[in-house]
């Protein structure tokens, strides 16, 4: 079984009004960095807080964008045009992603699996 936010994946692409902006094959750009003076401040705040939350809600299914919502949170008191632009990049990615999702297994009962990371 596979746990998809499909419907709510394209609520957020039709709030942040890019639903005709072409998907990426990668949720980052790596040859951006952030940086917290960088670029103009944004004119609407709100909506950048606004999709960073949504997208934080979207990683319960979608853990491969965990690390790059991670990325543009810490920015949300004050966000600039590049950390904008970051966040648009990981909405390109998820529009052409619909189909990911948390895959469930079936398992016995009484086993009981675990995974973890050391970083």
């Amino acid at each position: 079984m596979i746990l998809c936010q499909s419907k709510y994946a394209e609520e957020i692409i039709h709030r942040s009004k890019m639903d005709n902006f072409k998907p990426v094959v990668t949720p980052v750009d790596t040859k951006l960095k952030l940086s917290a003076h960088d670029g103009e401040p944004i004119q609407d705040p709100s909506l950048y807080r606004s999709l960073v939350g949504a997208l934080q809600y979207l990683t319960f299914t979608r853990p491969n964008i965990a690390y790059v919502v991670q990325q543009v949170f810490p920015f949300m008191h004050a966000p600039r045009e590049p950390h904008f632009n970051a966040l648009k990049h990981i909405i390109r990615y998820i529009k052409g992603t619909f189909d990911h999702g948390l895959h469930l297994y079936r398992s016995a009962p009484t086993r009981l699996t675990s995974y973890t990371d050391a970083d």
